[in-house]
């Protein structure tokens, strides 16, 4: 058990981003550009990504991100950059081009993936290296959007306005985890005092859920909404 937990991040995150690189080389392809472009915007996903995996691994093996008496800067960083980066991309003219012809339909149902953090989740607090309002035991009702989301893509999908809502629905649960996550935190912000702090998401290799696994939940938010609202 104790190595799944150590695993299921990384597992996780290589099996989703895989699928979700897959329909965003699909709408690459599908795009009015030149070869040369598709490739090249093709790439340089990838070395993002790349890159990005090399600053976490050495954000969270130095010690730096659980270092909380250097809160928020040791921590926020690693949750601000991904954020601020989707949310700037999202406004550029490539991007647009590129959101146009993903299948709203495959990346909704790439949101099964919080099914399986949550439950990643559990194990960790079963093995005491979470707190319980961090699982869905507690406070954490995240598991819904994974739980929903097939059912999202094959029962909602003719109508707009209820995928925009569920979508919307979706990144309110996610708040809502995050939000409990930074509450745990051995900081001057700690609104739960149970025990055990939540330190664990600063470690290698769970660091993975806030710098990859939230990213992608909100990710696949961000694109369905913005296609949806174009559409509309």
């Amino acid at each position: 058990m104790t190595l799944l937990t150590a695993i299921g991040f990384p597992l996780i995150a290589l099996l989703f981003f895989g699928l979700l690189f897959k329909e965003i080389k699909k709408a690459i392809m599908a795009t009015p550009w030149t070869d040369e472009k598709k490739k090249k915007v093709y790439r340089l996903l990838l070395m993002s990504i790349i890159v990005w995996a090399m600053v976490v691994a050495v954000g969270s093996l130095s010690g730096f991100a659980g270092r909380f008496e250097l809160f928020p800067f040791n921590i926020m960083p690693f949750v601000l950059i991904p954020l601020l980066t989707v949310i700037i991309l999202l406004f550029q003219t490539d991007t647009n081009s590129i959101i146009e012809q993903i299948n709203l339909k495959a990346i909704t149902q790439l949101q099964v993936f919080r099914v399986f953090v949550e439950i990643i989740l559990w194990l960790m607090f079963i093995q005491h290296l979470l707190p319980v309002q961090m699982t869905f035991e507690g406070s954490n009702y995240d598991i819904l959007a994974g739980i929903t989301s097939l059912l999202a893509a094959r029962f909602l999908f003719p109508s707009r306005n209820w995928m925009i809502a569920w979508n919307i629905a979706g990144l309110g649960l996610l708040i809502n985890i995050v939000s409990i996550a930074i509450l745990s935190m051995p900081t001057s912000l700690r609104l739960f005092d149970n025990e055990p702090a939540n330190t664990i998401v600063t470690q290698f290799p769970y660091i993975i859920l806030p710098t990859f696994l939230v990213p992608l939940a909100y990710i696949l938010h961000f694109i369905s909404l913005k296609k949806l609202l174009r559409k509309s």
